[in-house]
């Protein structure tokens, strides 16, 4: 491997870096869930190109370890152009590295996410909250987008960044509040 592609591998390897230039002011769309606090934020990158940034709120008290039983905010801040429908097909192809997806589960929640989901633009805000009666909402840019009520769907949901199955451990690791 010649030293210019191992560059570029060994970048989209790093750690995923905080984005500590934002401030740590809770998104407006959040204000209903608060109190709420910045847990932790990290970068994703593919092949060393930023993908997004993302925020991971939650009320104290939050163990990283029961992630899972925990009410909480994904906020994602885009770098790059995507269609919706991708971000909602990429989204089922990493609920699946969790293991055990019904296929009747993926198709269900592939077609809500994908009605769900708007093209995103650099700067786009996505913000995905799991509510203590595990109903998933899903705000654009500070508007509502809509919901999915299936608890399972917001374990499976989040747990692409937040589980340990992630496919990302870094970035989970700086989301949970670790190093990283």
């Amino acid at each position: 491997m010649d030293a210019a592609r191992r560059a570029l591998l060994l970048m989209a390897l790093a750690p995923a870096a905080a984005f500590a230039t934002r401030s740590a002011t809770l998104p407006p769309e959040l204000a209903p869930y608060a109190p709420l606090q910045l847990q932790g934020e990290g970068r994703m990158r593919v092949l060393g190109l930023q993908v997004y940034d993302a925020r991971l709120w939650t009320a104290e008290g939050f163990v990283p370890e029961r992630w899972n039983e925990a009410a909480l905010a994904l906020e994602i801040r885009y770098a790059r152009a995507l269609q919706g429908r991708d971000i909602a097909e990429r989204s089922i192809a990493e609920m699946r590295r969790q293991g055990g997806l019904a296929d009747a589960d993926a198709e269900r929640w592939l077609q809500a996410m994908a009605a769900l989901f708007p093209d995103v633009k650099p700067g786009d805000r996505l913000v995905g909250v799991r509510r203590a009666d595990g109903t998933t909402r899903f705000y654009g840019n500070g508007r509502l987008l809509g919901e999915v009520a299936e608890r399972e769907f917001g374990r499976r949901f989040f747990g692409i960044w937040l589980a340990p199955q992630s496919s990302q451990p870094q970035l989970r690791e700086r989301l949970v509040g670790g190093r990283g």
